[in-house]
């Protein structure tokens, strides 16, 4: 606990009071070490201490300090601790009877504590990247109906990029078991986009959907036991996060998901937008992007050994046709491309590996 910064928070909270004393709390705490049943509980998110304070009149109070710890239970990251912590300071007082939320703050690296309870939205600020984004070509070569010299040394550079990016991560196992999670359930996962469909979206019936979801499900207990697949990754890997300024160098934004995850996350968010920028133009792709969707492929297999890939990449496959295939996020996609992007899911969903030669039948 920083100690000179509690000191200061607690005179700008309770002016004139001192701290008297500092206890840890728990569900349990105080229990002998014998004195045990079915019912202890040991585990938590945090260990709260309860701090006395000793006022100008002599009259006592007592308040918690409460910290969040790093555990497998999505909160193994800084943002999800900070999550937990704004979230309770926002909703304690709305419950009758609860205890009420002080304060909620940040401790900087000095020990100081920095207040946030007159905060509102977070905000972030980055450097600026010059550039057009990659979905641009993709764009271009749909309409053109061929991919040119430089589209083959861009794809090549896209492919030789997650190559190396591509280590493996010097994290907890357990990060690939959230990542595997997260795209299963999470808002921004399969089941956060299927939420996201209307009801009446053409090609996309409820039916369809919660078969897509099962099936999706599923794949969280086959990728069991691949912990040794976590590497880091970009996260969110699409052509709108790349951009080429006028030299050709490559730059990416928006970097998702904890930067940790399995690389076909990566892999095929950025192929499958070969497929689906040519279901709009399907004369482009056997000279175009069907040229480019091969050659990725066969790229990034070629500069990063990983004979399992394609026998992971189903269920990321699918998620990604899931975000193509929602109004949410693409809403000029016709029925007859929609249907085709969620059979693409379906197919690879229920595939024990992914073939990427088996889009070529959607161009005959």
């Amino acid at each position: 606990m920083a100690s000179s910064g509690l000191e200061d928070l607690v005179a700008e909270l309770f002016p004139g009071a001192v701290i008297t004393g500092v206890e840890p709390l728990g569900a349990d705490a105080g229990r002998g070490e014998l004195d045990t049943d079915d019912t202890l509980k040991t585990g938590g998110y945090g260990i709260p201490a309860r701090i006395t304070l000793r006022g100008r009149d002599g009259a006592e109070r007592m308040v918690v300090w409460h910290t969040a710890e790093a555990n497998e239970f999505g909160h193994d990251r800084r943002s999800d601790r900070a999550l937990q912590l704004l979230l309770a300071f926002d909703t304690f007082d709305r419950i009758p009877g609860h205890v009420r939320a002080l304060d909620v703050g940040a401790v900087l690296p000095n020990g100081q504590l920095m207040s946030l309870r007159r905060s509102g939205e977070f905000y972030l600020i980055t450097t600026w990247a010059p550039g057009t984004p990659y979905a641009e070509d993709l764009r271009r070569i749909a309409r053109d109906g061929q991919a040119n010299a430089l589209d083959i040394t861009r794809c090549d550079e896209l492919a030789g990029y997650l190559a190396a990016l591509h280590v493996p991560a010097n994290a907890s196992p357990t990060l690939y078991t959230r990542a595997v999670r997260d795209l299963v359930g999470h808002g921004e996962g399969v089941f956060g986009i299927i939420d996201a469909y209307p009801p009446d979206t053409p090609a996309a019936g409820p039916d369809r959907l919660r078969a897509i979801e099962r099936q999706a499900a599923e794949w969280r207990w086959r990728l069991r036991g691949r912990e040794a697949r976590l590497s880091r990754i970009h996260g969110d890997f699409h052509p709108f996060n790349v951009l080429f300024d006028q030299e050709g160098a490559l730059a990416a934004l928006d970097a998702s998901r904890g930067c940790v995850g399995d690389p076909a996350d990566d892999v095929t968010c950025m192929a499958l937008n070969y497929v689906f920028f040519a279901l709009d133009h399907p004369a482009s792709w056997r000279a175009g992007l069907g040229s480019l969707w091969r050659r990725f492929w066969r790229i990034y297999q070629g500069r990063r050994a990983d004979p399992d890939l394609l026998e992971v990449a189903p269920p990321f496959l699918a998620w990604r046709a899931l975000v193509m295939a929602c109004p949410r996020f693409y809403p000029e996609v016709a029925a007859p491309v929609r249907d085709t992007l969620l059979a693409l899911a379906e197919s690879a969903l229920a595939s024990e590996r992914f073939d990427p030669d088996s889009v070529e039948k959607l161009f005959p």
